[in-house]
């Protein structure tokens, strides 16, 4: 049985952190330091890979450690490597149903990968592949994690582009890809539902045909194919450095 979505009320609440203050995965607002029991699950369809994505501003926002300005492009740029690189790798396990890192800036939820898999056993193997295993020199943190239902972890303010608790929120501000590249990564799921709701569209008008309501309708024109992104040089050692384990501590 697939594991179960932990509901709770969203709202923004001051004061001590409250079991409907939390984000799914057990980040309460004070992280490791809360002192409540966090139960985390033996088994999800979810991973949740911890501070696992270093952005080139990490230290100030717009900066890079050199005290330079890095262009928003260049900052996307890197922040689209990396989702491809994760995408890539962990969906040589399955299906990836859905894949988000978090914008926010809390110690506890700060770049956390979560990675959702069709199946719990899919999540299973891909957990037990990344044991021991690091990614440009830092060790891969993962565990399950409790969330199955994102819409009820994220911040809607933040989607509204309105939150006023800024990166220190403790619902996920999820960093988003851009469109191109949404496309190639999801695109054979996007596929699947198409060709899925086709046939139930072809159903329904054969039953509209044989109840005398026959309708035409007129061929869409079809869309150029987008450009797709190149995976770079470094890209590429980095995924190889991924399978390869490490042989010093």
């Amino acid at each position: 049985m697939r594991g179960q979505a932990i509901s709770f009320h969203l709202r923004h609440r001051e004061g001590p952190c409250q079991p409907p203050f939390l984000l799914q995965d057990c980040a309460w607002c004070y992280g490791d330091r809360c002192s409540r029991l966090h139960n985390r699950p033996t088994i999800s369809p979810t991973l949740l890979l911890s501070n696992m994505y270093q952005r080139p501003d990490m230290i100030t926002p717009g900066v890079d450690p050199q005290g330079q300005p890095i262009e928003p492009r260049k900052i996307q740029e890197h922040f689209e490597d990396f989702y491809e690189d994760i995408f890539e790798e962990l969906g040589k396990f399955d299906e990836i149903e859905s894949l988000n890192i978090c914008d926010n800036l809390a110690d506890h939820m700060i770049s956390n990968v979560y990675v959702q898999f069709k199946e719990e056993d899919q999540a299973a193997a891909a957990l037990q592949a990344l044991q021991g295993h690091f990614y440009s020199g830092r060790p891969i943190i993962a565990d399950f994690s409790p969330v199955t239902d994102f819409r009820e972890a994220t911040c809607r303010q933040f989607e509204e582009n309105n939150c006023n608790r800024g990166g220190y929120c403790n619902f996920m501000h999820v960093k988003m890809i851009g469109r191109d590249l949404k496309r190639k990564l999801f695109g054979s799921h996007i596929l699947k539902y198409r060709r899925s709701r086709s046939r139930r569209d072809r159903h329904a008008r054969h039953e509209s045909d044989s109840s005398g309501g026959r309708r035409r309708h007129a061929a869409r024109p079809r869309r150029s194919k987008s450009p797709v992104r190149e995976g770079s040089e470094e890209r590429r050692a980095r995924i190889e450095q991924w399978n390869r384990q490490r042989k010093e501590n």
